[in-house]
């Protein structure tokens, strides 16, 4: 991440977060949980990570199944190198300042700004009518979530992009409204390659927690064994790769294979192609699955073993917990000051 670009008065601070819905995947961790480790060693922003189990609850979750998957997201956090020490590590619902934000941002965003958000339609689908409000107004939540902390800068995939860009527009309503300058406005980064992680089966699908099939995806709780397997199976086509990144265009299975290798080597594409040039799947895919099983097993290992043990997850949850609180309170306070409400 580069060095925070920010008005003087405001820390330079990150905030992201990810959904316990389902298990993690290798997508979740190029994409999201590797960059966040990068962006808490290098020191130049106070980092903020938050397992976002309010947002998980836009659709009916098993209350059982709830628990564990934010567990299971904590534990991917803390086995890739998130150091609850030096970053904060928390689940939402243990901080009560996001909801009560995101109620005063529902009274701020336009009917109008919620239906241009794409993501709720590809959700939705044709059921529009069916889906809870939480789904349609989750938008508003996360730019509290980003908000309450004042972040001037969130790591996001390109499918979020869209609500970093209505947090701004939130941010800047309420200073515009209220005349005053509280809120800053964050900067979306995106950056680097693989950042939208693709299906193994198919390279025009990203990778999900939902798909039909396992063999879609890497899961990060998947052994060494089954890491190779997946990715030795992954769906090519018969040309082999070319030198150059253009000769990727029209081919999203290939593209997809050098991204992920690029990420996990920390490599740009034609980096990785300068060092196949030509190369056939049969020498590829092997050597894209050994650095995967370097990279990843290791994580895969310590998740399971912080996961034997929830007791220090949620320890460590509520620490993180506490820590964001003494953030988030005494910029509510003000906010609800700004907005006139009475407080004892």
């Amino acid at each position: 991440m580069s060095e925070p670009t920010r008005e003087s008065r405001f820390t330079p601070r990150v905030f992201s977060g990810i959904k316990p819905s389902g298990g993690l995947t290798l997508g979740n961790y190029l994409g999201a949980i590797k960059r966040f480790v990068q962006t808490q060693d290098e020191g130049s922003f106070e980092t903020i990570y938050c397992v976002v189990d309010l947002h998980a609850i836009t659709v009916w979750q098993d209350p059982a199944e709830l628990r564990a998957a934010t567990r299971e997201v904590a534990a991917g956090f803390l086995a890739s190198g998130i150091d609850p020490e030096r970053s904060i590590l928390f689940n939402q619902s243990q901080v009560s300042q996001h909801a009560e934000l995101g109620w005063i941002f529902n009274c701020v965003a336009r009917v109008g700004w919620m239906d241009r958000m794409t993501q709720f339609k590809e959700k939705a689908g044709r059921n529009a009518e069916k889906q809870s409000l939480g789904l349609y107004a989750y938008p508003s939540l996360m730019a509290a979530d980003i908000l309450l902390y004042h972040a001037t800068h969130v790591p996001v995939g390109e499918d979020q992009k869209q609500h970093v860009e209505l947090t701004r527009d939130i941010a800047a309503k309420f200073n515009h409204d209220f005349g005053v300058d509280f809120f800053p406005l964050t900067h979306p980064v995106i950056e680097g390659p693989a950042m939208r992680v693709m299906n193994l089966r198919d390279g025009t699908k990203k990778m999900s927690k939902s798909g039909e099939s396992d063999m879609e995806r890497i899961n990060m709780t998947d052994d060494a064994d089954l890491i190779a397997k997946k990715l030795q199976k992954a769906r090519t086509d018969p040309a082999p790769l070319p030198e150059t990144v253009e000769g990727l265009e029209g081919r999203p299975e290939a593209k997809n294979l050098v991204d992920i290798y690029a990420a996990l080597a920390d490599l740009s594409p034609a980096e990785v192609l300068a060092q196949y040039p030509g190369a056939g799947w049969g020498r590829f895919k092997p050597a894209l699955a050994e650095l995967a099983v370097e990279k990843l097993s290791p994580i895969s290992a310590e998740m399971k073993r912080l996961t034997a043990d929830p007791a220090e997850i949620d320890r460590l949850l509520a620490r993180g917990a506490e820590r964001a609180r003494a953030i988030a309170q005494p910029i509510l306070q003000r906010t609800y000051d700004i907005v006139g409400l009475v407080r004892a």
